[in-house]
């Protein structure tokens, strides 16, 4: 679905060099310097060059001029240019064979053809070269003139075969390997041609056609080597013209009839892609460049353009430009054409297609019918060159301008009434038009009323175009506004085809080429205009030009597509501008979005005219869906031509921005707006596509939720298959509880209702299942703060089981769909569902004999039953009866779950026998729900003691509950005791003493505070017993040594102390535990001079060895700082040689970054292990490292070179810190030295911890200094610099709260 535009036409007159009825008859064309050579009737060669296309005026242009020099009498009559020798190959009437050298203009006879040349045609590949003379021999020969065969090309007796071989011609397959000739032959006595197939290289016959009259032998083989062209006349046409298409076997494969009987063929073109075909057709009153394209197995008429007969045009397809098609006349105008395929589908998802001088109509939003099918069609008097179509305001019209240069218009009824349309074709008359239009080659609607075009004036095709009063005194291009004047009224629900009117009110020079026009949806009556270069400017109706200021826009290159959005920047309307070049670059507003377009369409999701996505696809055949809100936070770099590179090694399946279209060379030929959400492409082979992108669909159900739309939002949930939470979610579940009601009302069909239930699940899917998709700039989310917290699912159940109850009329399919939110609830509501068919069974009970109005209103039990055993687990709903204690209930659950009865009716039964109380401890207990089962027990009488004791014991959460429910004192202790057992076995040794002690039972509160190290409770509970003294202290000696044995000499002093008195045990106990101060008061207080001799020397002892212990401390942080500095700066090094490489560091091997070197004795925190060295270590994964870390870290050990060496070094340096508990026994130690003398020993003491400290505190901070930093200065990360601010600002710290001040150096 795509037309043929004629986008640019620029012609350029030659100078002829002779006046003497000088005409053009023979053109070449040069790839390499992109230039045309063209052979006049004169014997002259006119040199002109593809550039001086490119002003855009139509004007003579002085040419390079030579003259091949020939006998008088002789001419030229074949003419083509070698590409490999830079020259001209000339044949002439007389069988000269001339190479003509172009820039030294010298002229060299290779050869002599008797009978004179009649063609040359060089292969493809540049090796070959073709001739057939004036006697219808072919020769092939090499670019070095040797003659490599001969062959005759006619065929019959000699004397019946014409010798002057006019419809001889020659045309080469793309890859030089065959040849077609066409030749005479004379079979039944008549003169026809034929059509042979031949191998190149060896001059072998291949195949050869049936014979028929084919037109002027025209042979175009097309590039691609599928078909071979030719035209001829089929006697089933009523002698029309014919192009058949012949396989390389001679086999005729398809043929199409173009023009009418009197029509004659005159050349047959293909371009450089194989998929256009242009012809000149001579008519009746004018020769006609048609250019024809397949597809679906149909050749479709895309554009003609017209010419006088006197003209003489010829065409010829630029080689490298695929629409690009060159046209020249006898008389020497030259003129370029560049067409561009446009999209046929509107806006509104409305396709015309063009072919020939009919369009046919197919609303896409009824049917995707791919053409040549349509829903109606629309016929004109001549071909269709270019059209435009207005739908807006409710009105939709169409302008079309012909090849006749006439303009015709078509107004549409009502979009609802097309179908009716179905099948019918209508007759458009031209319009009345007072002035003379051109050369259309841009045509737009400005309003319903204006029309604005550009017209070219001048050229030579203006003579067969619709003449004027004003078109002898044009030159050159304008742009022109015309006003439409309808005649007669409109007829509802027809299409008005007549009685339209049209005039040029104003008239604009123009002085380069329009590439583009494009309606401003922002302002009323304007237009943007693009011009050559990509330059754009505004126009307004009856302003004329307007120079953007604020928002100028100028492409950084031609855009013929061009095409304008409206959207919403911040609450106002803002035209976005569109365009996109001819190699794929897409602009937005001037700037770049995407460097791989193939094509692009506009979406909107709103029933206005804002667009609300961008849709682009690239020529990787990736889908992408854009915001426009992302397009215009463009300038901020939020996308960019990145963001539409795939790299399908490292594809992430989630991402939702792109869709992977299957087929490749698919292209965007338009989209469907609103909820339909659908992208519509069109394959190679011509077929439709209709895709739903998720990013579309879910931007619509927003849309419509934002609306509140529920209905339109649940259609496309179930339409599109997408998870029926996204309705609450989207709209936020909270709000949604308030707007159920309406939810309800407005679906108003349960068995959907059902299934939007169903579906219910306690996650926010906009979180996870769609989390790839921004949801955040399409709707406001209701706030789901704390306060408002709760269950999902039960929350709107609920309300949706309200709205049901209380707004739709009772009935069966109620009934079950409130069931459903009652079994879909979280949890389920199982007992009140069972509660509800209960009801329903009573009911069923009551009216079995009288009024049946009741089983209309709801159904039956059974049904319930069948559809909540649908619902849920059979088993789970069989316990819920059995929890209800309806034995009834429970055997009809089990017979309708299809179980069988030898399973569950001895157990009915067994319960039926039991008295109730009884009945329902065992149903609880089934169902262990057990504190009923232990209020069942319980009240089912002391008899039943025992069963309640064993409940407890195996269920020992429920002894809180049994003491409540027992009031027997005796069954109380029972109760306590057994539950302090359990404590005990339970390693609870302090709630076990407690609870042993309420029931009294001291021996157990004794042996339990033993057991957990309360030496004071143990002694308690021996007072409450009546030890005596003896016994007291001999148990205060086995608890002495029990808690000292646990690793607490301080509360093993005191009660060696207080209950043993045994004094030099105790300061022992006390020195032991580094509470020297305490060990010095308790030796002062018993005057012993023996005590405080042992206190001291201990002390000083304890001096000795935390000074050599500090010192070498200070000794390991310098050596770890030091290996930390220098495995730091190598790993710096290798990052920067690795971002220069563009690798990752993580799968570099670490053990290069332990080349750095230290010295590791004396290291304690490195591992002895030894390092591998093999090469696989280097290929190691993440995890592995990530393994050995964690191990490392775990164990304490430091592998030198492994990965985390660099912060395991850093995390011991940390780790050195003093602790809390070592800071208050050395300040204790620093007290009891002052306080015995020994300052000297004290002052050491505490300088060696203070120094260390300083040390310690100070790596550390430069350790994390360097951390955060991607250079390692030694001036500035120098351990000493640390070490003296540490000292002189850190002194003040906690850190340094332990010291005295009195030995504080200054």
């Amino acid at each position: 679905m795509k037309n043929l535009k004629l986008f640019s036409e620029v012609s350029q007159n030659i100078q002829l060099h002779s006046t003497e009825d000088e005409v053009v008859q023979f053109a070449a064309y040069d790839i390499d310097q992109s230039r045309f050579f063209f052979a006049s009737s004169t014997n002259f060669v006119y040199t002109l060059h593809l550039s001086s296309f490119q002003n855009g005026r139509d004007c003579g242009m002085p040419v390079e001029v030579c003259s091949i020099d020939l006998e008088t009498g002789d001419f030229i009559t074949a003419f083509d240019y070698l590409a490999e020798k830079e020259s001209l190959l000339i044949g002439t009437s007389r069988g000269l064979l001339l190479v003509h050298e172009v820039e030294s203009n010298v002229t060299e006879l290779v050869g002599n053809i008797e009978g004179g040349v009649k063609c040359v045609s060089p292969s493809p590949t540049g090796d070959l070269l073709g001739l057939i003379s004036g006697f219808g021999q072919l020769l092939v020969m090499t670019y070095d003139w040797d003659l490599m065969y001969e062959r005759s090309l006619p065929e019959g007796e000699a004397d019946d075969v014409s010798v002057n071989c006019e419809g001889t011609s020659i045309s080469w397959r793309g890859d030089g390997k065959y040849f077609a000739t066409m030749g005479e032959v004379f079979e039944s006595g008549c003169m026809s041609k034929k059509i042979k197939i031949w191998e190149s290289d060896s001059g072998a016959l291949q195949s050869s056609s049936e014979a028929k009259d084919f037109m002027k032998g025209i042979l175009e083989w097309m590039p691609s080597g599928a078909k071979i062209a030719a035209v001829y006349k089929k006697k089933s046409d009523d002698g029309c013209p014919s192009v058949a298409f012949f396989e390389r076997n001679g086999l005729e494969r398809s043929s199409f009839s173009i023009g009418e009987p009197g029509d004659a063929f005159e050349s047959l073109k293909w371009n450089s892609a194989s998929d256009l075909l242009a012809g000149v057709v001579s008519c009746k009153t004018h020769d006609a460049i048609r250019v024809w394209f397949f597809s679906n197995n149909h050749w479709y008429l895309k554009h003609e353009i017209r010419y006088p007969r006197e003209a003489g045009v010829m065409v010829m397809w630029d080689p490298t430009k695929p629409t690009q098609l060159i046209c020249w006349t006898l008389a020497g105008q030259v003129t370029v054409c560049n067409f561009m395929w446009v999209t046929a589908v509107m806006e509104d998802s409305t396709a015309f297609v063009v072919d020939n001088s009919k369009i046919l109509v197919t609303p896409l939003s009824l049917s995707l019918m791919p053409p040549p099918m349509y829903l109606f069609s629309l016929s004109f008097s001549s071909a269709i060159r270019d059209m435009a179509y207005y739908s807006r305001n409710s009105k939709s019209c169409l302008a079309v301008f012909l090849s006749d240069g006439s303009l015709s218009f078509v107004e549409f009824p009502a979009r609802n009434t097309w179908e009716d349309l179905e099948g019918r074709d209508f007759n458009v008359e031209v319009s009345e038009c007072k002035t003379a239009l051109g050369s259309v080659t841009h045509l737009l609607w400005l309003d319903v009323h204006s029309l604005l075009c550009v017209s070219a004036y001048g050229s030579s095709q203006n003579k067969c175009l619709s003449s004027g009063s004003s078109e002898a005194e044009l030159h050159g291009s304008y742009l022109q506004e015309v006003e439409v004047v309808c005649y007669e009224d409109h007829v509802p629900d027809q299409v008005t085809g007549s009685g339209f009117g049209a005039s040029v009110t104003s008239q604009t020079p123009l002085e380069s080429p329009v590439m583009a026009l494009a309606w401003n949806p922002s302002k009323r009556d304007s237009a943007f205009v693009e011009f050559e270069g990509g330059k754009v400017l505004s126009y307004a109706s009856r302003s004329g030009f307007m120079e953007a200021r604020n928002d100028s826009v100028c492409f950084p290159s031609t855009c013929p597509w061009v095409r304008v959005a409206q959207v919403d920047a911040g609450g106002m309307q803002k035209p976005l501008i569109c365009g996109l070049d001819d190699i794929g670059r897409l602009y937005i507003n001037g700037k770049s979005l995407c460097n791989n377009c193939s094509s692009f369409s506009f979406y909107s999701e709103l029933d206005n005219e804002v667009v609300t996505h961008l849709i682009i696809l690239t020529k990787q055949d990736f889908l992408f869906i854009v915001d426009t809100e992302d397009v215009l936070l463009q300038g901020e770099a939020a996308l960019g031509n990145v963001y539409f590179v795939i790299d399908g090694r490292k594809r992430d399946e989630e991402v939702m921005s792109y869709v992977n279209v299957w087929e490749k060379g698919a292209k965007v030929i338009g989209v469907l707006n609103g909820d339909e959400a659908a992208v519509v492409l069109q394959t190679m082979r011509g077929n439709l596509e209709c895709i739903y992108p998720r990013k579309l669909v879910l931007s619509s159900i927003t849309n419509a939720l934002a609306q509140q739309r529920f209905k339109d939002a649940l259609n496309l949930v179930r339409r599109h298959r997408i998870d029926f939470n996204v309705i609450v979610d989207l709209y936020g579940w909270q709000a949604f509880l308030q707007s159920a009601v309406e939810f309800v009302e407005q679906v108003n069909n349960l068995n959907h209702v059902t299934e939007f239930v169903c579906a219910m699940k306690n996650e926010d899917v906009t979180e996870t299942l769609y989390k790839k998709f921004s949801f955040s700039k399409k709707r406001d989310k209701v706030s789901q703060g704390k306060e408002l917290s709760g269950n999902k699912v039960s929350s709107v159940l609920q309300a949706i089981r309200k709205a049901l109850e209380e707004h739709i009329p009772e009935s069966p399919s109620r009934e079950l769909c409130i069931l459903t939110t009652l079994a879909r609830s979280d949890p389920p509501a199982i007992e009140e569902s069972l509660m509800r068919i209960k009801s329903v069974r009573e009911m069923e009970l009551l009216n079995s004999s009288g009024d049946v109005s009741g089983k209309k209103s709801r159904p039956s039990a059974e049904e319930a039953l069948k559809h909540l055993l649908w619902l849920l687990d059979s088993e789970a709903v069989f316990e819920a009866a059995l929890g209800l204690y309806d034995l009834n209930l429970a055997a009809i659950v089990a017979l309708n779950s299809q179980r069988d009865p030898k399973e569950f009716l001895p157990y009915l039964q067994e319960l039926e026998r039991m008295s109730e109380p009884l009945m329902h401890f065992n149903i609880d207990l089934k169902l262990k729900r057990f504190d009923s089962a232990l209020k069942n027990i319980v009240s089912a009488g002391d008899g039943y003691f025992p069963d309640c004791m064993n409940l407890m014991k195996k269920n020992p959460q429920l002894f809180p509950l049994g003491l409540q429910l027992i009031t027997d004192p005796e069954k109380k202790q029972a109760v306590l005791e057994a539950w302090g057992d359990h404590l005990t076995d339970e390693k609870r040794f302090e709630d076990a003493a407690t609870t042993y002690l309420c029931c009294f039972n001291l021996e157990k509160a004794s042996k339990a505070y033993r057991e957990c190290g309360d030496w004071s409770g143990v002694l308690r509970v021996g007072a409450l017993m009546k030890l005596g003294k003896d016994e007291i202290l001999k148990l205060a000696y086995e608890l002495c040594e029990e808690v000292n044995a646990l690793g607490k000499p301080g509360e093993a002093a005191k009660i060696a102390l207080e209950y043993c008195g045994d004094i030099s045990g105790g300061v022992n106990l006390l020195i032991n535990a580094r509470e020297w101060e305490e060990a010095l008061r308790v030796a002062f207080l018993h005057t012993e001079d023996g005590l405080v001799s042992v206190v001291k020397s201990s002390a000083l002892e304890c001096v000795n060895g935390l000074v050599s212990e500090f010192k070498e401390s200070i000794e390991k942080v310098g050596k770890y700082l030091t290996r930390y500095l220098a495995v730091r700066q190598r790993r710096l090094l290798l990052a920067a040689k690795l971002k220069s490489e563009e690798r990752s560091v993580i799968d570099l091997d670490d053990d290069t970054a332990s080349e750095a070197s230290s010295n590791l004795s004396g290291m304690s925190a490195y591992t002895l292990g030894t390092r591998r060295g093999s090469a696989a270590s280097v290929t190691s994964s993440t995890a592995t490292k990530a393994r050995d870390l964690r191990r490392q870290r775990k164990s304490g050990k430091i592998r030198a070179g492994s990965a985390g060496e660099e912060m395991a070094l850093v995390d011991h340096l940390k780790g050195m810190r003093m602790t809390e508990g070592g800071k208050r026994e050395l300040k204790s130690l620093l007290i009891c030295l002052v306080t015995l003398g020994e300052k000297e020993s004290a002052h050491k003491l505490q300088q060696t911890a203070e120094n260390f400290l300083v040390a310690q505190v100070a790596a550390v901070e430069l350790a994390d200094d360097t951390v955060s930093s991607e250079s390692v200065d030694e001036e500035v990360f120098s351990f000493e610099r640390y070490v003296q601010k540490t000292r002189s600002t850190a002194r003040g710290s906690d850190a340094f709260s332990w010291m005295l001040k009195v030995f504080v150096s200054p």
